[in-house]
């Protein structure tokens, strides 16, 4: 039997940008729909490494990354929980004198946007970390930044959109979109009817290809970053580690399980389904290894990973629709979405009632792979 449903919005894609656009609506009296095909938090949002970080991102997304830190400071407040956030700080360490030159370089032009990073050389970073390897030779540290259990937060914010009076249907995988000229009209394969006056894309990996729907066709690829967590072990590390140019982090968080990640794992995105790879995890393991020296005979418990949308430029597609008026998208968030979900819902509400948002995002235009 059809359900059919009326809404001014409705949003496809229950990660925790989707969730936070939900509640920042819904805070404004909006009423709104909210259409995922698993469970909320089920894919990238849920998957990844749970860094909060502002260090180490492209300048363009810098402004949207720190109206996001403001947010997680106030998540408790917020949705009721505050997902093990925990501003431990995060250092990005360097590993040859090159790479300490990227570091200095990036620290004097990301100032200008608020940012302050620590520069440590060697013996200051053995000072203050004693247990790092001899393959870390330098590092950058962001007090400011720190971690959080991605498992938590876009459930958080779904249960909280939803105890203001957000409609969110879970297992409703979404068939067929199509516009009249006036309203959306979204079907489910559960057999629900939804229209709308203004549609959001927040489909993760799957975003392409609504805005393909829609004369929108951009090349957002897939990939599945390969994930690991050890057996609880003495806490030490309290800062969250990357390493320049990538390919490693690590943080532990205070029950003692370390959690590390590096390189990928198979991702198939029609099958909903991906896959860690055992020597991807090995070389993670040893790399991990080679700048933790005492993680050596921690054992490795589970792997995992999940399917994440990439833009070729790494940038995300945030903003209005080119072709379709009341249309707006946020996906392709190429690896580094979750600490900008909760103000991704921020600005698309702004967008979306108000025309306008101030946080800069005109590098996010879908119209940049317009031919």
């Amino acid at each position: 039997m059809t359900e059919r449903i009326t809404t001014d919005v409705a949003i496809v894609g229950g990660g925790t940008a989707g969730c936070s656009t939900a509640l920042h609506l819904r805070q404004r009296g909006v009423s709104v729909v909210l259409l995922e095909r698993g469970l909320c938090g089920s894919q990238a949002s849920g998957v990844n490494y749970g860094g909060v970080r502002q260090q180490g991102r492209a300048l363009a997304e810098l402004p949207l990354a720190r109206r996001s830190r403001a947010m997680w400071d106030r998540l408790g407040e917020t949705v009721g929980n505050d997902c093990e956030f925990v501003a431990t700080g995060h250092v990005k360490l360097a590993r040859s004198d090159a790479d300490m030159a990227e570091l200095e370089a990036y620290r004097a032009a990301v100032r200008p946007f608020g940012l302050e990073l620590e520069l440590l050389g060697r013996d200051a970073l053995r000072k203050r970390y004693p247990w790092l390897g001899e393959a870390a030779v330098g590092g950058s540290a962001c007090a400011d930044d720190g971690q959080a259990n991605p498992r938590l937060v876009a459930p958080a914010f779904a249960r909280a959109a939803r105890a203001a009076g957000a409609d969110i249907r879970e297992h409703a995988s979404v068939t067929a979109t199509e516009h009249d000229g006036k309203l959306f009209h979204l079907r489910t394969g559960s057999g629900i009817e939804v229209s709308a006056g203004t549609l959001v894309n927040v489909a993760g990996a799957w975003g392409h290809e609504i805005a393909a729907r829609f004369g929108e066709s951009v090349p957002e690829d897939v990939k599945a970053p390969n994930m690991c967590v050890t057996e609880p072990v003495p806490y030490f590390m309290v800062p969250n580690f990357g390493v320049c140019r990538g390919g490693l982090y690590v943080r532990q968080i205070p029950r003692g399980n370390v959690i590390f990640g590096g390189g990928r794992g198979i991702a198939d995105r029609e099958r909903l389904r991906a896959y860690p790879v055992a020597a991807t995890s090995l070389e993670a393991g040893r790399q991990a290894i080679e700048l933790v020296p005492r993680l050596r005979h921690a054992q490795i418990i589970r792997t995992w990973t999940g399917i994440e949308g990439y833009m070729p430029d790494d940038l995300p597609v945030i903003g209005p629709s080119r072709t379709s008026p009341g249309l707006f998208h946020a996906f392709g968030f190429s690896g580094h979405g979750f600490q900008l979900g909760p103000a991704v819902g921020a600005v698309l509400t702004e967008l979306i009632l108000d025309g306008a948002t101030p946080t800069p995002i005109a590098a996010f235009d879908i119209g940049r792979f317009a031919s």
